[in-house]
């Protein structure tokens, strides 16, 4: 099991105080993108075009995290 692995099941498990780092992390081990252009926002968008504008301010709200839980299993 790798890393990413790991935190992504410590996601599912407790989605509260999570940092827009780890989001990114787990985005780019599983293929999706990012965009952080110096905004108060970072945007992930999947394969299909979809897409979830999640808050950088930390920590992450656990709502944000759940979306994109379910943001990565649909993709």
């Amino acid at each position: 099991m790798t890393k990413a692995d790991k935190t992504l099941l410590k996601m599912h498990n407790n989605p509260d105080g999570w940092r827009i780092e780890d989001l990114q992390s787990i985005a780019r081990r599983f293929g999706m993108n990012w965009r952080h252009d110096g905004t108060s926002h970072c945007v992930f968008v999947t394969a299909a075009g979809k897409t979830l504008p999640v808050p950088a301010r930390k920590p992450i709200k656990p709502i944000y995290i759940k979306k994109f839980l379910a943001l990565l299993e649909e993709s």
